[in-house]
This record gives C-alpha cells, structure tokens and sequence, in this order.
C-alpha cells in the first residue's frame, strides 16, 4: 500500500499525542519500546519492514491466516510468567493453541496481561475454560513453579504441566518458526502484539517477547511433529477425529517435542 502512488502518507509520533495520553502508558512505553527497532514503529511513528534476521515473516503468517478452524484434538494454555507487575516489567504471556484434526496448529487467542499474579491466573483460567482447553502449561526456571502455585491458588482443578527448558528459548522457537514456512500452523484472526513481536525479534539479541514465549511454549505441546493421527477427508467438517497421542506425564521436557 505505502509503495503505491496514490497512498497519501502521514506520519507522527507517540509523543505528539503526549498530551491525551496516560503518563504512566507513556512511560512504559517508552521503557519498553526506547532504543529498540520496534520503538521506531510503536513511539515514532516510522513503518517497517520485517526484519530479516527474525525467524518469522509477516506473509507466511499472513498467507496462513483463517477465519475458520477444523475440530480440535488438543488445545494448550501457555503461560510465560513476568516476575514482577512493576510498570517497566514484561507482561504475563498468554496464548491458547490448538492442534487440529488435519495434524497443523492454530493460534486460538491471545490473553497477554500486564498484571499481578493474581490476575494473570485468573486471565489464564479464563482462557482454558473459553477454549475448552486441556492444559495450562509453563516453565520451571522461568517461574513455571510460580505459575502452577498461582494457578492452582485461584483453581485447583485446572490441569498443569511444566516444562524444563534444558535448551535455549531461540532454539525451541527454530521449529515452530519452520512449521509456520511450511503453512502449518495457522491464526485464527489477527493478533497485532503477538504478530509485531514475531517478526521483530532476533534470537541472541536481548530477552525473547512474551507472547512469542507463550506462544513456542504452547506449540511445542502440541507435538506437530508428529505425524500419528488419524482425520477425516474434509478438514472442516464438524466430525468426530480419532487421535493417538502419546501419553503426557506431569512434568515434561522440551526435548521432548521434536
């Protein structure tokens, strides 16, 4: 759209709009976003290309995107946990996916909140009761203990499995990303935050998102690697799918996955 001529482009930045804005959004905005490529877009205003050193493209999420799902064989509540709610801290990642009879992965929801743990629990729980989900999943030495404790604080019923990340968090996102190049895992809607982060961020350089934790996290339960299931011709019709997982003890390791 920019490249075409008859686009009228204009431009400004977050703080030209200071003035009707929150102080407090302003400045975790800018302790969030300052010095960073996607602090141009988000605080100045300037539009951007993917870059080319992330592992996702904005076209192969785009060419994916479906405005319908087949019946699910298994969804999955991640959850990557901020340590504190302090206005400069991460926020709580939340996404739900699920893994389809035809054997790909959709993204479901994305319920990110920048809160206390409280109420992330509680926005997790929510979403596994929305989406009928079959688990809440997190990571030991990323809080995964502390999510578990809060989860089980609001909900003692919810099922929980955590998960030892004895590799890096880039390397557990390599897979996803190449399933995503394969047109295998799919958005169901648009998820600008989680989106902008996918194609933003570069493994190596600096702390992974939150979403895309959540996101990797949530995937990578959903083993689409593996090719053990059995669906009907029709993709999306509402049919009874036959799945043959394999057996999920409570405590999982993410070497596991692939």
């Amino acid at each position: 759209m920019i490249a075409d001529k008859r686009t009228v482009e204009t431009r400004g930045s977050i703080l030209d709009n200071a003035a009707n804005l929150n102080p407090l959004f302003l400045e975790r905005m800018r302790s969030k976003y300052q010095g960073t490529r996607l602090g141009r877009q988000e605080l100045n205003g300037d539009i951007l290309d993917d870059n080319p050193d992330a592992l996702w493209k904005r076209k192969d999420i785009d060419d994916n995107r479906v405005t319908s799902i087949p019946q699910l064989v298994y969804v999955v509540v991640g959850v990557d946990p901020a340590v504190t709610s302090k206005e400069g801290s991460d926020d709580t990642g939340i996404i739900v996916t699920g893994k389809g009879g035809n054997g790909h992965g959709y993204v479901l929801g994305d319920y990110t909140v920048h809160d206390t743990p409280k109420k992330w629990a509680e926005a997790a729980i929510t979403a596994y009761h929305k989406h009928e989900a079959n688990t809440v999943v997190g990571e030991v030495n990323q809080g995964g203990d502390l999510v578990e404790m809060n989860i089980r604080a609001v909900d003692t019923s919810i099922p929980f499995e955590s998960v030892h990340a004895s590799r890096g968090k880039a390397i557990r996102a390599e897979p996803i990303s190449a399933l995503y190049e394969q047109g295998r895992i799919h958005h169901f809607g648009t998820f600008l935050e989680l989106e902008d982060q996918m194609v933003e961020w570069i493994p190596g350089l600096g702390k992974s998102p939150d979403r895309v934790d959540a996101l990797t996290l949530s995937l990578s339960m959903l083993d689409l690697n593996n090719d053990n299931y059995n669906y009907s011709v029709n993709d999306y019709e509402e049919v009874d799918y036959s799945y043959n997982s394999k057996p999920r003890p409570g405590e999982i390791w993410d070497d596991d996955f692939f």
